[in-house]
């Protein structure tokens, strides 16, 4: 146990998410993870003061920054490392963390349909991004909103109240209709009270702060209240809260009203049909074999890597091909494009002149090629309609969606925000990691996830 551990434990009964450790400085922090939450913090306060501060200020806004007045020093705060960082930094403070999110299946062997934890090393590990990754795998199975919402504010329950000096970690299980919520720690109110609403006593009130700075949390209270009055429209049974002691805990079940299988094969059914509608109607219209495997044909692809234009042996900036080479320099004074007999004004060289001017109207090549990409963009328009009507369409149909769209020809993120009607962050967060993930689209770049024209590629079955 360090000291940080040790001081942690010694204040158990203060506010001890506000404990500043002096030596763990910004670069101990995901900044995907903190550019995410600005993006988030943004788009609920837009005109907030705060958008415009620099990192360390806006961490020290929100409380995940502490400045000791009597030293001048300063640090991360416990709630910071916790939100921010990653698993292998938050262990060295708290060697008890752990979060873990897991679905059973009775069938399998390994009894697992579905699990991630904070140690596999696929992502940071930090309770915010488990917060989402968690809150989108739960969205898939639940019918109504007020159900998701439940759920949202469970998730959301366990992770302010957890005492993350305590073993056992936060587990989120799934199993069968029923999600149990379990975190280190009791209420320090009466179940009772808690349900009443009753100002609640917080464990960790700066990673409240947080969640409530970007309207995940409402205020404090509130959370227990809201699934008691909310338990008879959207869950199939009350509320159900186990306090466990030695160690301490506290688990949560719900049990919301699924996505039913009739409706959710309705719906599959519907952008199954409008699909094939929409295809058969394209293809109808005048477009060959050839313009339907133009977007989806990996081989053909144009920007396939044995063909690209950025190759290195291709490329213009080659340094045997570059035209900054001094031999082949266009400033180079015998071919200089600038001395009078080779000039590109020339009167019977001109590139002006009519028939050979750059200016001439598109060769037939390249209106082709512009047809062809109109419709193909037509026809993924058409594909996303259903996203476009309707709002809150069940995860699996926008997955499906998704992926379809992206076997057409790589889209970009910004492409899919508008051709779904959906907004970048939520896409990347709720959708595509996943995807990629599972293996179902695949990113252009692999090797290179922040490249400005990064695009995401259907994977088609085999």
């Amino acid at each position: 146990m360090n000291k940080y551990t040790h001081s942690f434990h010694e204040r158990a009964n203060g506010l001890a998410d506000s404990f500043i450790l002096e030596h763990y400085s910004l670069s101990e922090l995901n900044f995907e993870t903190v550019s995410h939450y600005r993006e988030q913090f943004a788009r609920a306060k837009p005109g907030h003061p705060w958008n415009s501060l620099e990192t360390k200020e806006f961490l020290y806004k929100i409380g995940a920054w502490g400045k000791l007045r009597d030293s001048s020093k300063e640090g991360l705060t416990l709630a910071g490392l916790v939100m921010f960082s990653e698993e292998r930094i938050i262990t060295e403070v708290l060697p008890q963390y752990f979060l873990e999110y897991r679905e059973y299946d009775g069938a399998k062997a390994a009894g697992w349909a579905k699990r991630f934890t904070s140690q596999d090393g696929t992502w940071s590990g930090n309770a915010y991004d488990f917060y989402f990754r968690v809150l989108a795998e739960l969205e898939r199975h639940v019918w109504l909103e007020e159900g998701r919402d439940l759920l949202a504010e469970a998730l959301a329950n366990a992770i302010v109240h957890a005492d993350y000096g305590e073993e056992g970690g936060i587990t989120v299980e799934k199993e069968d209709g029923a999600f149990r919520f379990a975190n280190p720690g009791r209420f320090r109110l009466p179940i009772e009270a808690a349900m009443a609403g009753q100002m609640s006593n917080l464990r960790n009130p700066n990673i409240f702060k947080m969640f409530l700075l970007i309207d995940v949390c409402k205020r404090a209270g509130s959370g227990l209240k809201r699934m008691h009055d909310w338990q008879e429209r959207a869950l199939v049974q009350p509320v159900d809260i186990l306090q466990q002691m030695n160690p301490d805990r506290t688990i949560v079940t719900l049990c919301p009203l699924l996505f039913p299988a009739e409706a959710g094969a309705t719906i599959e059914t519907e952008i199954n049909e409008s699909l094939q509608q929409q295809e058969q109607a394209w293809i109808e219209h005048g477009a060959d074999q050839h313009d339907v495997d133009f977007g989806s044909n990996e081989a053909n692809y144009v920007n396939k890597e044995l063909n690209s234009v950025i190759i290195e042996q291709n490329s213009v900036n080659n340094s045997t091909n570059s035209l900054n080479r001094e031999e082949n320099s266009v400033k180079n004074e015998v071919d200089s494009v600038n001395i009078p007999s080779r000039s590109v004004n020339k009167g019977a060289n001109s590139v002006n002149k009519t028939p050979n001017s750059v200016n001439n109207a598109i060769s037939v090549d390249e209106r082709e090629e512009e047809e062809r990409n109109e419709a193909i963009d037509e026809r993924l328009w058409e594909m996303a309609e259903l996203a476009r009507r309707k709002k809150r369409l069940a995860p699996a149909v926008m997955e499906e969606m998704i992926v379809r769209l992206c076997c057409e020809r790589p889209l970009r993120l910004k492409e899919l925000a508008t051709l779904l009607e959906r907004t970048p962050d939520g896409l990347r967060t709720n959708y595509l990691g996943k995807l990629v993930d599972e293996g179902k689209i695949r990113l252009k770049y692999p090797d290179q996830p922040n490249h400005p024209r990064q695009a995401y590629i259907g994977v088609k079955e085999r």
